[in-house]
């Protein structure tokens, strides 16, 4: 197979904000129609309520970093640096409860009003505009690009988590998460690798999302490098998949087995049997 077909970073970035645009209405429509805030979700431990916190707290940080709307992270941030997973952890714990009691009937309206807020404030940056992110890491700064891919993943993952809970319809389109995967990924895979497992370990990963983007995955010795549109090299496994097979496989949403029973993602290569630990070495919160 050939390298895969170049982007446009900027035509992908203002794709993604169209899209976030478009899915932020879909979502305050989805939580006003959740008949009980305090079923439980597709987040174990997290009541649908939990979920929609946990959302108000997302949007809220990536608007605050533009707006400094809110600058108190000493209430939330955990002590010390620490492994992403574990961190994100300490922060989800804590930061859904900024969002309890007389507030939970409001999500939506506080979703609507942040979501406008961000697409504003951000409104002809260029897509590699520095975005301060204290929470994945105290010296952590995404470019503008990934922190509107990662908005709209949160949209569209937890959306499906409050869908699942309030059992209510939701989708996640291709087109959706390729986007996730293309403007998020790159850049959020090596800071969720989990480096004690990755000790020692050696491995190239041909990511084939099919209908793009295409991802060269390396693993050197506790370090991760992911590459979009990477020059020709020898890999160990290539993993070709459907986009939002993988996206939901990625997050822990839908089990492996399911994805390769249905044919939305098969492993080839000289050592396919390696796929399987690309998602035990990328950990997610």
């Amino acid at each position: 197979m050939g390298v895969a077909r170049r982007y446009d970073p900027v035509a992908e970035h203002e794709k993604t904000r169209a899209v976030f645009r478009a899915v932020v209405p879909r979502l305050v429509r989805l939580l006003r129609s959740v008949p009980d805030m305090d079923a439980p979700s597709g987040v174990p431990v997290w009541t649908v309520g939990d979920v929609g916190a946990h959302l108000c707290a997302a949007y809220l940080a990536y608007c605050s970093a533009f707006t400094r709307e809110f600058e108190d992270w000493d209430t939330v941030l955990p002590p010390d640096d620490g492994p992403l997973n574990e961190r994100i952890t300490a922060v989800n714990a804590k930061a859904i409860g900024l969002f309890g009691g007389d507030e939970r009937p409001h999500l939506g309206e506080f979703l609507a009003d942040h979501g406008e807020t961000f697409l504003r404030v951000t409104e002809g940056l260029p897509p590699d505009s520095p975005v301060p992110t204290p929470w994945y890491g105290e010296q952590v700064v995404l470019t503008l690009a990934t922190a509107t891919g990662l908005m709209l993943s949160e949209s569209l993952l937890h959306g499906l988590d409050i869908a699942r809970g309030a059992r209510l319809p939701w989708t996640i389109g291709p087109d959706e998460a390729r986007l996730v995967i293309g403007q998020s990924m790159p850049t959020m895979m090596p800071l969720a690798l989990d480096r004690a497992k990755a000790r020692g370990v050696g491995a190239a990963f041909d990511l084939v999302v099919k209908g793009g983007p295409r991802l060269a995955v390396v693993i050197d010795d506790g370090t991760a490098t992911v590459t979009r549109d990477a020059p020709p090299r020898t890999y160990d496994c290539r993993i070709t998949a459907a986009p939002t097979a993988f996206l939901l496989v990625s997050f822990r949403r839908t089990p492996l087995w399911k994805t390769i029973v249905r044919g939305q993602m098969r492993a080839t290569g000289r050592k396919p049997w390696l796929a399987p630990r690309l998602s035990r070495l990328i950990a997610s919160p």
